[in-house]
């Protein structure tokens, strides 16, 4: 009975193989398109609304982020360790966490701290100069 089923399994399968593969006459259809320039901007758009409402500011043109970069540097080179880019997107982000509590400095240091910490440990007084920063260099102008 085992071997039955086996064999009709198996039978099975290699006939669907074989209707999937054969090509009698049928139209295939072309993959659809996944974005389009103006879908993509449009995409980008979005995003840039949600992270404003958030609060999380714009990324930087290149002379802020040199700034931006080179006062992080001054307080440890072990903060942006190389990694630029990730050093702007933990700012940007931190901002925006900082954003959710406008009055509670001790928690905005302490999140600093923590978004900035990885296989470096900083003090709060570090991240305090942190956030300093990134007031100084990444926030929202109005």
């Amino acid at each position: 009975m085992k071997s039955t089923a086996v064999v009709l399994t198996t039978v099975t399968l290699a006939l669907s193989l074989a209707a999937c593969s054969s090509s009698d006459g049928l139209k295939t259809e072309k993959p659809p398109v996944l974005s389009t320039p103006a879908a993509t901007a449009s995409a980008g758009k979005a995003i840039q609304d949600v992270e404003r409402d958030r609060g999380i500011p714009p990324k930087p043109d290149a002379a802020t982020q040199a700034k931006y970069i080179r006062a992080l540097n001054a307080i440890s080179p072990a903060i942006v360790n190389g990694k630029e880019d990730r050093a702007v997107s933990r700012g940007r982000d931190t901002f925006g966490t900082v954003h959710s509590f406008p009055n509670d400095h001790a928690k905005q240091v302490d999140i600093t701290r923590q978004r900035f910490s990885g296989a470096t440990e900083f003090s709060a007084a570090q991240a305090e100069q942190i956030l300093t920063a990134i007031r100084t260099h990444l926030c929202l102008k109005k």
